[in-house]
């Protein structure tokens, strides 16, 4: 399958782009979206042809997690310091902790460090600033989600009905592709900001709140 047609791009340029890129038939935002996760992943620096065999849904979805510490802004008072570190805590899904444990090491975005911590449901969960809760806990989301309500921690999972329950960010398939839905009320009640960079590819669902007094 030929590479993704770059315009206005010269032979050389044309040769870094990874085959599979081709598997993803998105708009323009959506691929530099895609660019930017993939890029971080273990084993971005090996020939085309390995990547297009060996990228997984779970390393597409490591990759979002990482890139989400540079596209999420969270207020000051969620770090314990000025340099305090960036924490990624997963519940629920060894294969994403550990990819993204590779994915994290020795590196830093705006001068704070990247950590992983592999949690479980029960354990204290507010210490997060991402919080990925994976499919195999879809039955403890909810409780998990009303855990670290009024924390600045931006929710992810992978379960139908997260962001209906209070998530921010939902991974689905949708045509064999690794897609996003956000909640961006919910963002809004954690207090996190979103780059509009992630807006523009995520599908925006709105939750309708039952008025005070009713059932």
């Amino acid at each position: 399958m030929a590479l993704l047609n770059l315009r206005k791009r010269s032979a050389e340029s044309k040769s870094l782009v990874p085959a599979y890129f081709t598997k993803f038939r998105w708009p323009r935002a959506k691929f530099l979206l895609i660019f930017l996760a993939l890029a971080s992943l273990p084993g971005a620096n090996m020939p085309a042809r390995a990547q297009s065999e060996a990228l997984s849904e779970y390393q597409i979805k490591a990759g979002f997690l990482f890139n989400f510490t540079k596209f999420v802004a969270w207020p000051p008072e969620a770090f314990s310091d000025p340099t305090g570190p960036i924490v990624l805590g997963v519940v629920g899904n060894d294969q994403v902790a550990s990819l993204l444990e590779e994915t994290v090491l020795n590196k830093s975005v705006n001068g704070r460090a990247v950590i992983v911590k592999r949690l479980k449901e029960g354990q204290d969960l507010r210490s997060c600033h991402i919080l990925f809760i994976g499919s195999s806990q879809e039955r403890h989301s909810r409780q998990m989600l009303d855990n670290v309500k009024g924390a600045s921690i931006l929710t992810v999972g992978e379960a139908t009905g997260f962001v209906q329950s209070g998530g921010v960010i939902n991974f689905f398939i949708e045509d064999n592709k690794v897609r996003l839905e956000l909640n961006l009320d919910a963002a809004t009640r954690a207090r996190v900001k979103i780059s509009a960079k992630v807006i523009a590819v995520a599908r925006l669902v709105t939750v309708s709140v039952a008025p005070v007094g009713r059932s």
